[in-house]
């Protein structure tokens, strides 16, 4: 029973984590020492070790290579300034109370200091305290706090613009979302940091102050105990006190001076890759410099009166140093470094060198870099987080970032935009001038270099930034060339805009709407609809122009229309009405009243026989002269519509209108087409012409069709 029981404690204390056990354990040792008695053995061990950490925080202090690898120097600050502060209130007991025994009543480790550095003299000992005091307290300490104080409020003042610069660098593609997701942690434990240096700081500073009390309490004391308690005489009892004071507080200052010693060094680190140490070697090894000082010091050497062996000695030693380091900045990086493939085995290919496309991209000729460039005066970052917070609104998804730059293959005032890996857009901008467009309706021309609007193609003049003015006053749209891409950008992006939305995207839709209605979402995926189905369905509406903001009355609609059908497309047919308000909004802007355009009653029936006899919209074939004559007439339809200064909408029945949106998709770009089941019941409309097959390119009065 006994062996058992033991072998279940051991298996329990086995299971204990004992590596977090340090800092709770020193807090209730500085604790303890506050109320507790210690004997002058525990004193001496704790007063070395107080030495030991101050030792070690100023080494590791020199070995950073940027504050934020010592982030727990603040606490570590606070523990030691605790335990140092304890150790005072400790040792003071014991010299109070057995002061009057000799000098080691406190420990051996105050006596070694009391006599061994100062010599026995308690005058000495008082002077040299006084100087350890200053140099902590008025030098150290209180630049410490004041660099300390200057760094947060420099780094919560630059907080904002470093956050734009990661979102920029994020939009650019220069970094992922990983990478962005780390600089803005580092940002915040930097703030947090220097922050808490700044309080940290004040510890360092009340400390040097409690030293300097502690010290002329501890000799007020020890007199008033010495004479009124032991019989001491004045003189001897000023001398063992006196003594044993100053003793207690150089042991406890100068560990106290590494700690400032450490704080400030920390403060004034300027964040690089390279430690302390190496910062100095590397910037101090100056040819030039040691050479001079290595002179001077010669010359000093050779004054009558001067120590010359001394002067002579450091001389030749900074000349030497200085030869060394000019020896070194001789050789060639090449010869002091081996190349990388002379002395390491090629490495292996991995899934790493496997570079995936980009989903969008935007590549730039070497011209046009300057557009990038917020220093210069560049826009086109800005230009391009724009078009991805206004899409995303629009769309109802997160547009994915931006990956912009420089090709040399192109031509330096050229661009591309990419989508995939596979060019979808390309231009050319002028760097240094605007492009003023012709809307359609000017007073004038202006002088300038003729070209084509990259995203519309329309007519255009490339001017100088003087002209603005006077383009605009004749009618001009003027843009800048960071515009000019972000619109063909805008573009591009809009008429793709179902590549953009993936699995991820609709997951992510998906798992936003579950917050607010789970259930609903559950009822659906994977229940009724693989994700694939839904993902297909969202892109068709996103093909057709649809946004799909209103996730929740898309998911609705899937859910009711799941149990008739899995198809895409017919699922897209079901849900289309559900938004019908929203896609008809879209097209009122500001008028009450829906202007649309009909077809003639026998071409609607004929197509929807035609529908009806193949089955699949997708292999419905018209007469070839038909098809040509319907299509004209949507055209010229269309454009007069247009000219009207209304939007170019066809209504036609459920069964037809699947077919004729994929039909004038490429055919006749400019125009929308609605279900009349896609129009709200108070929507108020207007029939504003009625498109026949046989209608004549020339605007004639339309003839009856005979398909």
């Amino acid at each position: 029973m006994t062996t058992l029981s033991l072998s279940t404690i051991r298996q329990n204390l086995a299971r204990i984590d004992t590596t977090g056990l340090g800092i709770p354990l020193l807090v209730l040792l500085i604790m303890a020492m506050l109320v507790l008695p210690l004997p002058p053995l525990v004193l001496d061990i704790l007063f070395t070790f107080n030495i030991v950490i101050g030792l070690v925080v100023i080494m590791v202090a020199i070995g950073t290579r940027k504050p934020l690898e010592f982030s727990s120097f603040p606490s570590v600050l606070l523990l030691a300034t605790m335990l140092r502060l304890a150790l005072n209130v400790a040792s003071t007991r014991v010299i109070l109370v057995h002061g009057h025994t000799g000098q080691e009543a406190a420990g051996k480790v105050i006596a070694s200091f009391g006599e061994f550095l100062i010599a026995g003299n308690y005058l000495v000992g008082f002077v040299i305290f006084t100087i350890l005091m200053i140099i902590n307290f008025i030098v150290v300490t209180k630049g410490a706090g004041r660099v300390s104080e200057v760094n947060a409020r420099f780094t919560l003042d630059a907080m904002p613009g470093k956050q734009m610069s990661i979102d920029a660098d994020l939009n650019a593609g220069v970094i992922d979302h990983d990478t962005a997701k780390k600089r803005r942690e580092e940002l915040a434990q930097e703030a947090d940091f220097f922050g808490s240096m700044d309080g940290a700081s004040k510890f360092v500073s009340g400390d040097a102050i409690a030293g300097l009390l502690i010290l002329l309490i501890n000799i007020v004391g020890g007199l008033i105990v010495g004479i009124g308690q032991h019989g001491m005489n004045a003189g001897e009892a000023a001398r063992l006190y006196t003594l044993l004071t100053i003793g207690d507080g150089l042991v406890a200052q100068i560990p106290g001076l590494f700690l400032s010693l450490a704080t400030a060094i920390i403060v004034t680190r300027v964040t690089t890759s390279e430690s302390m140490t190496e910062q100095a070697r590397s910037q101090m090894s100056n040819p030039s410099a040691l050479f001079i000082a290595a002179s001077i010091l010669a010359v000093l050497g050779i004054v009558p009166g001067m120590p010359h062996l001394v002067f002579l000695l450091l001389a030749a030693a900074t000349a030497g140093i200085g030869w060394m380091a000019l020896q070194k900045q001789a050789q060639p990086a090449a010869a002091a470094q081996l190349p990388a493939a002379a002395t390491e085995a090629p490495k292996e290919l991995d899934w790493d060198d496997v570079e995936q496309v980009d989903l969008i991209g935007l590549e730039l000729g070497y011209g046009l870099i300057p557009l990038i460039n917020p220093d210069s005066g560049g826009r086109l970052l800005a230009r391009v987080k724009g078009v991805r917070k206004k899409l995303s609104a629009e769309l109802g998804f997160l547009v994915q970032p931006v990956r912009i730059r420089d090709a040399l293959n192109l031509e330096p005032d050229s661009y591309h935009i990419i989508l995939n890996g596979v060019v979808r857009g390309r231009g050319e901008v002028k760097v240094g001038k605007e492009l003023a467009i012709n809307p359609g309706k000017v007073y004038g021309k202006v002088d300038g270099q003729k070209t084509r609007e990259p995203a519309f193609g329309l007519e255009a003049v490339w001017i100088d930034p003087v002209q603005r003015e006077q383009a605009r006053a004749l009618g001009y749209t003027v843009v800048d060339p960071a515009t000019a891409i972000a619109t063909h950008l805008n573009k591009v992006l809009r008429d793709n805009s179902s590549e953009l939305l993936s699995h991820d995207e609709t997951q992510k839709l998906l798992d936003k709407l579950a917050a607010k209605s789970p259930k609903l979402v559950e009822e659906l995926v994977p229940g009724k609809l693989s994700l694939g189905v839904v993902t297909r369905t969202l892109q068709n509406l996103l093909t057709e122009s649809v946004p799909i903001r209103d996730m929740r009355s898309v998911v609705e609609a899937l859910t009711e229309a799941a149990g008739r059908t899995q198809d895409p497309e017919h699922l897209t047919a079901l849900v289309r009405p559900k938004l019908g308000r929203m896609i008809v909004q879209g097209l009122l802007e500001t008028r009450d009243s829906l202007s649309v355009m009909t077809l003639d009653p026998q071409l609607e029936q004929l197509l929807h026989n035609v529908i009806q006899q193949s089955g699949n919209s997708a292999s419905v074939v018209l007469e070839p002269g038909l098809s040509e004559s319907l299509f004209s007439a949507l055209r010229n339809s269309t454009k007069s519509v247009e000219d009207q200064g209304l939007p170019a909408v066809l209504v036609v029945s459920p069964s037809v209108r699947s077919w004729m949106s994929k039909a004038v998709r490429y055919r006749v770009p400019d125009l929308t087409v609605l279900s009349y089941n896609e129009i709200p019941d108070d929507q108020a409309i207007k029939v504003v012409t009625t498109v026949e097959a046989g209608q004549r390119k020339d605007g004639a009065d339309p003839q009856p069709a005979n398909p």
